[in-house]
Order: structure tokens, then sequence, then C-alpha cells
């Protein structure tokens, strides 16, 4: 998975699948674009994952999820639920505010 940390008023941090950067996705009206510029971070672990997930809980931290394995390792975390995951062309997204 990659992990980058954007700092702004408050963490953003995007996780995504390592094979989804670059790719776009449309479905009806909704889209993501997994862009280099706000995914493309370091290549982690999920044991790696879930320290910066943790760390980030005592923070005002706002996550952007995308991809499979990501989405499974932010449902082990606690910081999403299945109600909180939109699919787009069969992708999982999610976002959440801590």
């Amino acid at each position: 998975m990659l992990v980058k940390i954007h700092e702004a008023y408050r963490k953003i941090i995007a996780i995504c699948d390592s094979e989804l950067l670059g790719k776009k996705f449309e479905q009806d009206n909704l889209q993501i674009d997994i862009k280099d510029g706000f995914y493309k971070g370091k290549e982690l672990k999920e044991e790696q994952v879930l320290e910066i997930i943790e760390e980030s809980k005592k923070e005002d931290a706002c996550f952007n999820i995308v991809g499979r394995e990501s989405i499974s390792v932010a449902l082990k975390a606690e910081i999403i639920n299945e109600k909180n995951i939109i699919t787009i062309q069969n992708i999982p997204h999610a976002l959440s505010l801590l």
C-alpha cells in the first residue's frame, strides 16, 4: 500500500493500493482519480499502515482510502465501517474524519 501524509489545517492521510496509482475510475456520477501528487507516498506493509493510523487517531486526522487492501486495513483499524464505503467500478473508496 502507498501512504502519503499531507500536512494542512489537519493531517490528511492518503492510503491506496499500489496497483491503483495513476488510474481513474468512473461510474454513473462518481469518479475517483488516483493521482501521484495526492497518493504517491511510501510503500508500506499492513503493520506499518496500522501504526500510522493508530498514531493519527490521537490527532485531528482525515483519511482518504482507496482499494481493497487499504479498505481492509482501515476496517481493521476501525476508522471506517462498511456503511462508509462506496464502490466505483468495483474499487472501494472511503473517507474518514477523526
